[in-house]
């Protein structure tokens, strides 16, 4: 099975992207689609056998334009929209004036005045509309296509309503020059033209307002460069990132950014990676150490060897996760696209039902299409269409932005109903590596006086611990006479001194006053390393697996909301009991084994529990996919490949709130869209129909165009307060 993302242009509302959805679904090879109207693009899971120009072929067939492979560095074009916007507005005042200046007792054009001139005036109206035809012909162009494809949409009932009107002022024009001079009152060239703008600019601000939930994905397309600078025979070369090829020798030079994914081979520098794992301090990175494209080196010549390229890169992995979880649905998603399929045959039965009621009725002609017109602008279903994808989009790319990744917007809706938060220990809660937690120093030594020969005497050993200790070389001192004991520790020389590094037992007849010391690192969960400088105890350092920055502060604000949180570890009970104390868990569960975690996940859910398990992607696997959503911490690496519903790519357990606050606020947000979509419809309609008549309350075409670009704003405007986190 394959999988790409294809652009889809010409999709003004739900029912279009309905419409290719269905339509592609149903040709031979096809596994899955799902067409995105916000972003325009459809994903696609399509079998080995099936070609892209073949795919292409497919959306051209269901009625839009294929605009090629999506490609998330692909410049955009010049849009020129503004200013024929700003042109036919400009118009649009000169054809109301010649229009409504006789009604409204203004000055009149005296050789375009309806009443002394009617031949003049209807023939300048008409001819002034012909370019605001020209200006919204792709709306009628896809109007009449969808209705040939018999998927009528919202372009098809704009369509209907501007030719209906305009059609029948022209006929008017028509009588009005053979000499019936009553019909100069049946004219409607100039709603013709403010339905069109309005629709128009309904589009363009909708569409600079789609451009903006875009922000996120556009700022990690530009974190790549352009060009590398690659390594020749005959020195550096200057090459565009499509030139590089997998396990070429590229060099990063201070203020230069990474390239490409790869693995340094030579040369020693800091480098900034915050775009990708929310860290601002830059992190050192040596001969062997891997580096991710976009992070920027502080200092140093780096040489480095390619290793992920292109559509493999951390970052396009990155992007596509982004993008393909936007073009997922949410289950609240499948009913508006179910009333949005029955929703414009329905409107268009009903808006001639109405004229054929009103000419039944005995009202003229003139006042039947009128209100057949104004059924048929009112309903587009513009605002029901971008209600669900709009909010999803505007969501997953703010998560993003705060390194958090979703994988489908299903996992968003599912986050709304939470109740049980699992957490793993080690990798998760904690930094799942020894770390010096506490330092007694007993010596006339500095702290970091102390601590470097440590660090210098454990650079020897191959001990997990020893790791510890790296950070603190700030010095090379001359360490002689190592040497390893077993079961004990270690001993060596410097300046003539003879140091042990070990456990209590290195104390042999040795009087130690320290062991209330001693207690207090032990009962805190430490690993104990006593310091011993010519048999005198100098110093005692406590080891642990360190609590996760924000680890307390998050938990306690979780319990605040009234999650159930639960620590899930294979770690000993004494270690978990210590750790889950710190944190304020109440409930831990230790000594279990990767199989008894997702018997233990399946339960909870039996028990009607909605459940997130937290952990580190790598061990948790099975747990993450039994759980409800699966969250995990990523260090950048094998991103796509995770097993987890939603990936955090820092070590910020804070994200979790963030997420989970996010997903509530979505399904309210598309709730909050769709019902004023609906409202919107179920309340202009019957006004449209003229049933409120009686009290005053009725609108023309004009107004309904207006009507129906407000309601659509509402819904964008709204949406887009979820970028705010």
């Amino acid at each position: 099975m394959q999988k790409i993302i294809l652009k889809v242009d010409g999709m003004t509302c739900s029912a279009c992207s309905n419409h290719v959805e269905k339509y592609i679904k149903k040709q031979q090879g096809i596994i899955d689609v799902s067409v995105n109207l916000v972003l325009g693009q459809a994903l696609i899971y399509y079998d080995d056998n099936i070609n892209i120009e073949t795919l292409g072929k497919y959306i051209v067939s269901s009625g839009y334009k294929y605009g090629g492979i999506y490609n998330e560095k692909e410049e955009n074009k010049k849009d020129n929209s503004k200013i024929y916007l700003i042109a036919f507005s400009v118009l649009i005042i000169l054809i109301m004036y010649i229009s409504m200046s006789c009604m409204l007792h203004l000055p009149v054009i005296p050789f375009l005045n309806m009443e002394t001139h009617p031949n003049n005036y209807a023939l300048a109206l008409c001819l002034l509309t012909v370019p605001y035809l020209i200006f919204g012909r792709d709306i009628i162009i896809a109007g009449i296509k969808n209705l040939n494809h018999k998927s009528p949409n919202m372009d098809t009932l704009v369509t209907l309503g501007v030719l209906v009107s305009f059609i029948y002022s022209f006929v008017n024009m028509i009588l009005i020059m053979l000499g019936n001079h009553m019909q100069v009152d049946n004219l409607y060239f100039e709603s013709v033209c403010m339905i069109i703008l309005f629709i128009k600019l309904g589009r363009y601000i909708d569409k600079n307002s789609k451009n903006k939930t875009k922000e996120a994905i556009k700022e990690l397309v530009e974190v790549t460069p352009e060009s590398a600078l690659l390594k020749t025979k005959d020195g550096e070369k200057k090459v565009t990132i499509d030139e590089v090829k997998k396990n070429d020798i590229l060099i990063v030079k201070p203020g230069m950014k990474v390239a490409v994914d790869g693995e340094i081979v030579k040369g020693t520098a800091h480098f900034d990676e915050s775009f990708i794992t929310g860290e601002s301090k830059p992190s050192k990175k040596k001969k062997g150490d891997k580096i991710v494209a976009g992070s920027i080196n502080y200092d140093g010549i780096v040489e480095y060897k390619a290793l992920k390229i292109g559509p493999h890169s951390t970052i396009s992995e990155m992007i596509h996760l982004v993008y393909e979880a936007s073009n997922s649905k949410m289950p609240i998603s499948r009913v508006a696209d179910k009333v949005s399929a029955y929703f414009v045959p329905f409107v268009l039965i009903i808006a001639i039902l109405t004229f054929l009621i009103y000419l039944i009725l005995g009202f003229s002609l003139n006042d039947s299409i009128i209100h057949l017109v104004t059924v048929l602008v009112v309903a587009c279903p513009c605002s029901l269409g971008l209600a669900t994808p709009l909010a999803i989009v505007v969501s997953i790319g703010a998560l993003a932005k705060k390194n958090i990744l979703v994988k489908t917007s299903e996992t968003l809706e599912i986050a709304s109903h939470i109740d049980t938060i699992i957490f793993d220990k080690t990798g998760t809660l904690t930094y799942g590596e020894l770390k010096v937690s506490k330092m007694y120093n007993y010596s006339s030594y500095n702290d970091k006086e102390l601590l470097n020969i440590v660090a210098n005497i454990e650079s020897n050993s191959t001990h997990p611990i020893s790791k510890s200790f790296v950070k603190f070389k700030i010095n090379e001192l001359n360490v002689m006479n190592y040497k390893e004991i077993s079961g004990l520790g270690i001993k060596a020389n410097i300046d003539n001194k003879q140091y042990y590094l070990g456990n209590s037992k290195i104390l042999d007849n040795i009087e130690n006053i320290h062991k209330a010391d001693e207690l207090k690192l032990s009962n805190d969960g430490n690993s104990i390393i006593y310091i011993l400088e010519d048999n005198n105890i100098i110093g005692l350092i406590g080891v642990k697996d360190i609590i996760k920055k924000d680890a307390k502060n998050t938990i306690k604000k979780l319990k605040e909301l009234n999650y159930k949180i639960i620590m899930l570890t294979g770690d000993n009970e004494i270690t978990a009991k210590i750790i889950s104390k710190e944190l304020g868990i109440d409930e831990v569960v230790a000594n279990v084994m990767p199989s008894d975690k997702t018997k233990y996940i399946k339960e909870l859910q039996n028990a009607g529990r909605k459940v997130v398990m937290v952990g580190d992607g790598i061990n948790d696997a099975p747990s993450l996919l039994t759980a409800n959503i699966g969250i995990s911490f990523n260090n950048s690496t094998d991103i796509a490949a995770n097993s987890a519903n939603a990936i955090i790519t820092n070590d910020n357990i804070n994200c979790i709130l963030t997420f989970l606050n996010m997903g509530k606020r979505t399904l309210k947000n598309i709730k909050q869209n769709l019902f004023w979509a609906f409202f919107y419809n179920l309340l202009m309609i019957p006004i449209a129909i003229g049933l409120f008549k009686n009290i005053g309350l009725e609108i023309n075409p004009m107004i309904a165009s207006a009507a129906m670009m407000i309601s659509s704003l509402c819904v964008v405007f709204n949406a887009l307060r979820l970028r705010k986190l």
